[in-house]
């Protein structure tokens, strides 16, 4: 019977240990808290479907298609193709859709935007919390990540639109 009390009381010491360890090892992430993780691995799929029918295509001013894209335009399209939604043609109006998001919020889907030059503006879309799709003028539609030296540093702000 002692032994019985005893094998009891040591299960629930070990129960009671591992519920204890498994809630620290589950912080909850800010970006994550009001949007349920499967909306968000649904969106990136959608934007990873879009980047790899898009992939290399080459940039091209004011392009919209296959032939030539630029960001902006790429932003567009995949918005209209991906999620039903119409965003304006130019970074300089994208840049004033849905609302405004700290740099430590990002999560698919939102807008990146960038400082390239003196009146240069550049967009692109985050795919997760670290790495957007883009129309770069040097190397087509790629994915960049944006603790890039270049990217971070050219980092100007961040947009949420509502999918």
């Amino acid at each position: 019977m002692l032994v019985k009390s005893f094998c009891c009381a040591l299960l629930l010491l070990l129960m009671s240990g591992c519920s204890q360890n498994s809630v620290r090892k589950q912080p909850e992430s800010p970006s994550k808290i009001n949007v349920p993780a499967p909306e968000l691995a649904y969106v990136q799929g959608l934007l990873l479907s879009q980047y790899k029918d898009w992939r290399g295509t080459p940039h091209k001013w004011g392009g919209m298609s296959k032939r030539g894209v630029d960001c902006s335009g790429l932003v567009k399209l995949t918005f209209a193709q991906q999620f039903s939604l119409s965003l304006p043609r130019t970074t300089a109006e994208q840049v004033k859709v849905g609302r405004s998001i700290k740099r430590q919020q990002l999560r698919s889907g939102d807008l990146v935007f960038f400082k390239t030059g003196v009146n240069v503006r550049h967009v692109g879309i985050m795919v997760d919390e670290s790495q957007f799709f883009h129309a770069s003028s040097s190397r087509g539609v790629i994915i960049s990540r944006l603790d890039n030296p270049y990217w971070h540093s050219h980092y100007w702000q961040s947009r949420r639109v509502n999918l």
